[in-house]
């Protein structure tokens, strides 16, 4: 099974919505939300690439940094945005982060490593999913591999941490981006029943 699975999350209703309305999902609405809610705090922006998604620190071309999500896809912008709110101050002078990627086709024991390092990013980006009412996926992102991931493992690891993040708290990067989405999107306070694994 490549196909990522979903985790859906239960939608919540608001007074006046019909709850068989599609919300439009642009990722220049995803752009300007975060432009309004960090440019001035961080001098980040968030861009479409055409590409592989990146982040650029700025240099002594660009004065801002830049976050770049893979072919205006509205969910790799949130994915990017999630890495971004994982990555520290020392980080978020680095490109990428200063992390690694190991491409698609990993081994067993390297995937393993990889979706260790991606379940904080998936369970900030599952948040941010809810209060954009858009659906989230997890990603395995092993499509060429030798061996079929355990998703459903990965899923739950993720969920497991979203939940955790809940309880204890959201950073405040990813509460005020949380905010922001919420506020644009009118979807309401985030609650651990929005969180399923179906």
């Amino acid at each position: 099974m490549n196909e990522d699975l979903v985790i859906r999350e239960t939608a919540p209703s608001f007074e006046g919505v019909s709850e068989s309305t599609t919300m439009k999902h642009d990722y220049q609405d995803l752009i300007r939300i975060f432009d309004q809610t960090f440019y001035a705090t961080y001098q980040t922006r968030l861009e479409a690439g055409d590409d592989e998604p990146v982040y650029l620190p700025a240099d002594h071309q660009v004065d801002y940094h830049r976050i770049i999500f893979a072919h205006g896809f509205f969910a790799s912008a949130l994915h990017e945005i999630a890495h971004w709110c994982v990555a520290g101050p020392e980080r978020r002078l680095l490109e990428d982060f200063g992390y690694w990627y190991e491409p698609d086709g990993r081994t067993e024991a390297v995937q393993r490593a990889f979706e260790q390092v991606e379940i904080r990013p998936q369970a900030y980006e599952w948040i941010f999913s809810v209060c954009a009412g858009f659906p989230f996926s997890v990603s395995c992102d092993n499509l060429n591999g030798d061996f079929e991931p355990d998703r459903l493992r990965f899923m739950k690891n993720v969920h497991k941490e979203a939940l955790l993040i809940l309880r204890t708290g959201l950073p405040a990067r990813v509460r005020m981006f949380a905010d922001a989405l919420r506020d644009f999107y009118h979807t309401g306070a985030l609650s651990p029943e929005q969180f399923n694994v179906e």
